[in-house]
């Protein structure tokens, strides 16, 4: 099939999905938590990064249906009250365009969101409508992820999920009390909550839509959460709304509304690695907060920790310091040093260096082996040294 793109379509994809960047989730995708995120712009809009929830990796393209919206988000720049070029683009538009494109290049596939353009289930019915042509039109097999609009009716909602692979409603705070304090427009229960029940409800095994992800996302820094409070958000959403994955976004100071408590803050100095810097939530802080919080979901999905096991400080947050793992070894002295050669899987996984694959590269040498030396044990030399006095044979 041969199919042209207008020029008008190009040019308003380059504004939609760099409108997109402000919706930025996992910067720990890098070994380096204090790098910028990395995006690659590009004649054909933005080229995101994305870690999926299995563990892989690879490049979405990730962009909005329309960018004016009709919600008071106040850390949004795409907020009501400014002002910016209007710009939308039609679900034949959208289809047309995202279907040529990754004949072009190999990605995961598409992640699309959008402004609420008026209305909430008008919007989502966009979106839902880009999914179907893809899928009937152009016979699309690949992933295709739909942001759920908030204020969507359960019917919209079930229309999104006959067509896509995964589905995601932003919980942005824990709890209502901060949420309020960013929107005056959105109810939490209404539009966050109780639409989350529902997906979690109709997504997952045992449930009509088995195959379909459900994720959701914390605006980390804009309100005036803890990270004892997300944390504990998480721990419950695991558990009651057996989420497949949880992601956390940066504030990004400067592009919101000044009276809200991101803006407000003031500078806290801490100290990393011996270097002071300030924990502000415009730069090297909020990016070391924001993967701290991905490592402590590590601990919450794969390595077997309850939300109470996690660690603050007497400010309710996680150390910038220090890995969350390292902070409950070095606060159990008498849980180690854990044998490598008798130690369980979920024991293994508490030593500082030990991840899940190596842990179960451990069990399965032994099985075969019997450790006489550290230096026998199967794992990487950088695992082994940061192992020391946590593990023995």
């Amino acid at each position: 099939m041969i199919v042209s793109i207008c020029m008008d379509t190009q040019e308003k994809l380059d504004i939609l999905s760099r409108d997109a960047q402000y919706d930025l989730s996992c910067a720990c995708g890098t070994k380096n938590p204090l790098e910028h995120r990395k995006r690659k712009g590009s004649g054909d809009g933005w080229l995101y990064p994305l870690s999926t929830a299995s563990g892989g990796a690879g490049i979405i393209l990730k962009t909005l249906m329309g960018n004016r919206c009709a919600n008071d988000c106040k850390y949004c720049p795409l907020r009501a009250q400014n002002d910016f070029k209007p710009t939308a683009l039609s679900p034949e538009e959208m289809a047309k365009f995202f279907y040529l494109f990754q004949l072009r290049r190999s990605m995961l596939g598409l992640f699309l969101s959008s402004a609420v353009m008026g209305d909430a289930d008008k919007t989502m019915q966009m979106l839902v409508d880009t999914a179907k042509i893809l899928r009937t039109t152009y016979q699309y097999k690949g992933y295709i992820h739909l942001k759920i609009i908030p204020g969507a009716s359960q019917a919209s909602i079930e229309s999104a999920l006959k067509y896509a692979s995964g589905v995601s409603l932003n919980i942005e705070t824990p709890g209502a009390c901060h949420f309020q304090k960013l929107t005056a427009k959105k109810n939490y229960m209404e539009d966050i909550i109780v639409p989350l029940k529902f997906l979690a409800q109709n997504t997952g095994k045992g449930t009509k839509h088995p195959r379909t992800k459900l994720t959701s996302q914390f605006i980390v820094g804009a309100s005036d959460e803890n990270d004892s409070e997300i944390v504990r958000y998480c721990d419950a959403m695991y558990s009651n709304l057996h989420m497949e994955r949880l992601y956390f976004s940066a504030y990004q100071k400067g592009l919101g509304d000044p009276g809200i408590p991101g803006e407000m803050q003031r500078p806290v100095i801490e100290t990393q690695n011996g270097e002071l810097f300030a924990s502000d939530m415009s730069g090297r802080a909020s990016l070391l907060r924001e993967h701290r919080l991905y490592q402590t979901d590590f601990l919450l999905r794969k390595y077997h920790f309850s939300g109470n096991e996690i660690l603050f400080d007497a400010s309710g947050n996680l150390p910038l310091g220090k890995d969350p793992k390292l902070v409950w070894a070095e606060a159990h002295p008498e849980y180690y040093p854990v044998s490598a050669r008798m130690g369980t899987l979920d024991q293994l996984l508490r030593v500082p260096g030990i991840g899940p694959e190596l842990a179960k590269r451990v069990v399965k040498a032994r099985s075969v082996m019997t450790f006489r030396t550290l230096e026998e044990i199967p794992i990487p030399d950088y695992a082994r040294k940061r192992s020391i006095g946590y593990l023995v044979v």
